[in-house]
């Protein structure tokens, strides 16, 4: 299924900043349109003071390339465009030149659900420079949401400790698409299900849902609200407690369950919704129990988030089952991941690849040269340590990495030590040759990826700083590129 195709019309090729399309433009004014170049798209810090990200989005961002190009509306909208003297702003010969462009570059990505960590490239884009400039924004704009949100619904399937999680932020996200991702991310990070059904028609997750408080207060008690839902969908009742008197609500969804259970269904649980979760939930878990109702759910929710969870676990909460929306989908605590997309090669038609680096003033903005790939190591425990390599210049046998922020730190890695590079191939002169896997598959990949760690990684509060370094020749070869940028001799 082409989810991007089914909501929006073909051509997205416009999702983008303008000047993409300027520096476009320039590069075809100077003839550069044969040049190659190599982009990275990574990022500089985990979210949410963590110790890890996980990785997504690259599906969605696969369903744009193979759908990329300017059709006849884009390139009439951007000939109306003029500069500052009121002339048009692209003459009608690169609109042309847009209009018949084929993609055809190379794209190596780190499969989605994978545990990545700041600086290794998530996608390593090669070819046409033009092309390769065109898709950044795109890119960025798919990647980073879905890695944030997925990354987020991780750390609060972490803090439920095995019980179930239901996503349902759609009526807090940030707009249609933002809602729709963030669903699919949430479900890659390890969430059960979600309330969104246009997310579970299009992606084939789950969706859990009963009744809202308005349904309660569309009838003169709460009683007969509850026995008329359960007349509607006897096999669907978890009833929402918290509307006038909680606990009184509790009671009266055990009357209502005993006669769904005379009529030979069983009520699934209760929601709480507001107040003192923690000791509703072991209030209401008495009074199911002591009701002939031990197996029913105590589903919670109410701007929960992992800290909160975390917190009523260790208050003994008699919770069940998690309900996050806000603070899922929006990651409220960091709504943005930060990733960036950087130019680290170029050549001329049949030429060397020259390497780029760009330079700041601040250290975490140094970006990394050469065309690079992710190389992960392995011990008896699982991950150790990752390498990013330049793929021209691969190491062999023992190899040692150097951490981009501190010169100092370096890990050596002996020789036939196990590893993994982690960055596949996605695109080959524009033709998909990933196997895609289905969502339910990336899923299970997120959770096994983040066994792989030490515990101390995933912790929220100061986490362990997991070793990724910079192979030692690439460290060099940066060195070398920084001074020669700054006019100072190697």
């Amino acid at each position: 299924m082409t989810v991007l195709h089914d909501l929006y019309r073909p051509s997205l090729a416009l999702l983008t900043d303008l000047y993409q399309l300027t520096m476009t433009y320039g590069y075809w004014q100077q003839g550069m349109t044969n040049h190659e170049a190599v982009f990275h798209l990574f990022f500089r810090k985990n979210p949410f003071k963590g110790g890890f990200t996980l990785a997504s989005g690259l599906q969605t961002a696969i369903e744009f390339v193979q759908q990329f190009r300017f059709d006849e509306s884009d390139l009439s909208y951007l000939a109306e465009q003029t500069g500052n003297d009121g002339k048009p702003l692209f003459e009608p010969a690169f609109l042309a030149y847009l209009g018949a462009m084929q993609f055809t570059c190379d794209i190596d990505a780190i499969p989605e659900g994978t545990v990545v960590f700041p600086h290794g490239p998530l996608i390593r884009i090669t070819g046409p420079l033009i092309q390769c400039q065109l898709l950044e924004t795109a890119l960025l704009n798919i990647v980073n949401f879905q890695t944030l949100i997925a990354t987020k619904s991780a750390r609060v399937v972490s803090a439920a400790k095995g019980e179930p999680v239901l996503e349902f932020g759609l009526r807090r996200a940030q707009g249609i698409d933002g809602g729709l991702s963030a669903s699919r991310a949430a479900y890659v990070g390890g969430c059960a299900s979600t309330s969104n059904v246009l997310a579970g028609k299009l992606y084939g997750i789950p969706i859990k849902g009963t009744h809202a408080h308005s349904w309660v207060m569309s009838f003169d008690t709460e009683l007969e609200a509850f026995e008329q839902y359960a007349a509607a969908l006897p096999n669907n009742c978890v009833f929402l407690v918290d509307t006038y008197d909680t606990l009184k609500g509790v009671q009266h969804a055990v009357e209502v369950g005993r006669k769904l259970r005379e009529q030979g269904h069983e009520m699934i649980g209760i929601r709480l919704d507001s107040g003192d979760l923690a000791f509703l939930s072991i209030e209401a878990r008495q009074i199911l129990d002591a009701g002939g109702f031990p197996k029913a759910a105590i589903v919670a929710s109410n701007d929960l988030d992992e800290h909160l969870i975390r917190s009523l676990k260790e208050q003994g909460a008699q919770i069940s089952i998690w309900g996050v929306g806000t603070n899922l989908v929006t990651a409220a605590d960091q709504p943005a991941l930060g990733g960036v997309y950087k130019l680290s090669a170029i050549r001329q038609p049949d030429g060397p690849w020259k390497y780029r680096v760009k330079l700041s003033e601040q250290l975490i903005k140094v970006s990394n040269p050469g065309i690079q790939q992710v190389r992960r190591y392995h011990g008896a425990d699982g991950a150790v340590s990752d390498m990013i390599y330049d793929i021209e210049h691969p190491p062999v046998g023992a190899a040692t990495i150097v951490d981009p922020m501190d010169m100092s730190r370096r890990k050596h890695l002996p020789d036939g030590a196990a590893y993994t590079d982690l960055l596949v191939p996605i695109f080959r002169q524009g033709k998909l040759v990933y196997e895609l896997p289905s969502l339910a598959d990336i899923r299970v990949r997120a959770l096994e990826q983040q066994a792989q760690f030490h515990s101390g990684i995933r912790r929220f509060d100061n986490p362990h700083s997991y070793p990724v370094g910079l192979e030692k020749g690439l460290f060099d070869r940066k060195s070398t590129l920084i001074m020669q940028a700054r006019g100072e001799q190697p």
